[in-house]
């Protein structure tokens, strides 16, 4: 789609149907592309056994932070992109691009050196030992080899969305998710590789779409391409700035995954972990679906903030909310009569203990649905309006400090089951937060001169 189209129907396609073009192929993706998580904890957990999935969700909080500094970039980069898009300055844009681009390379490549160089002491200070240590080793490795070329994959996918390459990107993730659940049967389950194959799966199918991503741009057929400029320091701040509350966000998520693990190996020891991992592997699923729903509105809230056109932006957001509610509420509903089923996919037969601890585990944290989806969409929100501090506040709220919070009361009153409260005492604190910061800054919209909603 030429830039001319994209202007198009950012600026002028009714909100409603702005937000299923856009929302609609980008959840499909992003599920699907969870789908690949997942086939990695079933394959994992069925035929290697618990400890493997215990050593997994172990070092995925590592995984994640070494991902942080590139998402900044990628994410601040977006939104300026997108500003710079609604102000049609598209030379800007392309100069922000390549800078982007440039330093997620040199930002993978570092990473994956240090992460190749100090894998066994990283795993020590997690409090790993034996077999599971040497699991968490290799699984972390492999990511590490693949680094330069994985780590571009999921900035690189919004990039295309945003130019209104939705389908493509949609098509494009489902083929690679495909594959990896391919290769996760052949290596796992057919050739019985071990854990690190279960890693090369993964790593493969993302570089693969890395490379299909890429594809268009290198052509010069989209309104983002590579120039020969680059970006003056200023505005490279102002990216980091406005990736600033991923940045922080995933740093955040990343601890809370650390402590929760933490407290469960004291509490409960390996076990607890793993059933713990269960859990995360299908919230993994509908927080892809939220994320991708936010993130695919990102560029044209953006855009129409850039055009000056605040009702179009808002319009956006209450059916981002709207939809990001009743998502939340099937996937609770999903986990309360249909857990058994979902937690026998993950586990060997004869199983018992870990099956009955992630039966409880799974219905107490479903209850975090309730409220949980308002804060993650309002700081995606927060972001594509260029207030990078709100955004962070609420992120920052949402996966640090509040489960810290909960993490220090809850399971002193109800033992294990404070444990898996946690997510719904944090929901709750982040859910009242959210909706101060959105009313103050509809409030501030209203006073400068703001325009009335679109409906």
């Amino acid at each position: 789609m030429d830039s001319a189209n994209t202007h198009q129907y950012f600026e002028t396609m009714k909100p409603t149907k702005l937000f299923f073009r856009c929302a609609v192929p980008s959840m499909i993706s992003m599920a699907v592309t969870s789908l690949y998580t997942i086939a990695d904890g079933i394959f994992v957990g069925h035929y290697i056994g618990s400890q493997a999935l215990a050593a997994v969700n172990l070092v995925m909080p590592l995984l994640m932070m070494s991902f942080a500094l590139a998402d900044m970039i990628a994410v601040g980069a977006s939104v300026q992109m997108a500003i710079r898009l609604g102000e049609k300055r598209e030379r800007e844009a392309s100069s922000i691009f390549t800078t982007a681009c440039t330093w997620i390379g040199v930002i993978a490549l570092l990473i994956g050196v240090g992460v190749l160089l100090w894998a066994d002491q990283l795993v020590s200070l997690l409090g790993a030992e034996g077999e599971v240590a040497q699991m968490a080793v290799e699984y972390m490795r492999v990511y590490a080899l693949f680094a330069p070329l994985i780590m571009f994959f999921f900035a690189v996918d919004n990039y295309l969305r945003l130019c209104g390459k939705v389908t493509y990107s949609m098509g494009m993730n489902i083929t690679i998710s495909l594959a990896n659940i391919g290769l996760d049967w052949l290596f796992v389950a057919k050739l019985g590789w071990g854990i690190g194959s279960a890693a090369l799966a993964s790593c493969l199918c993302l570089a693969a779409g890395t490379i299909i991503c890429f594809v268009p741009f290198v052509t010069g057929r989209l309104p983002l391409r590579f120039v020969k400029k680059w970006v003056s320091l200023r505005t490279m701040l102002h990216i980091l700035a406005n990736g600033s509350s991923e940045f922080f966000a995933n740093i955040a998520a990343s601890t809370s995954m650390l402590l929760f693990n933490g407290v469960l190996m004291k509490m409960e020891g390996y076990l607890a972990v793993a059933a713990f991992s269960i859990v995360m592997y299908i919230d993994s699923v509908v927080k892809s679906m939220l994320f991708g729903m936010g993130d695919a509105l990102q560029p044209a809230i953006s855009y129409n903030f850039g055009a000056k056109r605040m009702d179009r932006s808002f319009a956006l957001e209450r059916r981002v909310q709207g939809a990001g509610f009743v998502i939340s509420m099937a996937a609770m509903g999903l986990m309360w009569l249909c857990g058994d089923g979902l937690i026998s996919l993950f586990s060997q037969g004869g199983e018992e203990a870990l099956h009955a601890m992630s039966i409880q585990a799974m219905r107490l944290f479903s209850l975090s649905y309730l409220v949980s989806w308002c804060g993650m969409l309002s700081s995606s929100f927060f972001t594509a309006l260029n207030r990078p501090l709100a955004s962070m506040v609420v992120s920052f709220g949402q996966t640090l400090v509040f489960p810290v919070c909960g993490l220090l009361i809850l399971p002193k009153i109800l033992d294990l089951s404070g444990v898996w409260l946690t997510s719904l005492f944090s929901g709750v604190m982040t859910l009242i937060l959210a909706v101060c910061l959105l009313l103050r800054v509809k409030q501030q919209t209203s006073q400068s001169g703001g325009v009335p909603n679109e409906t």
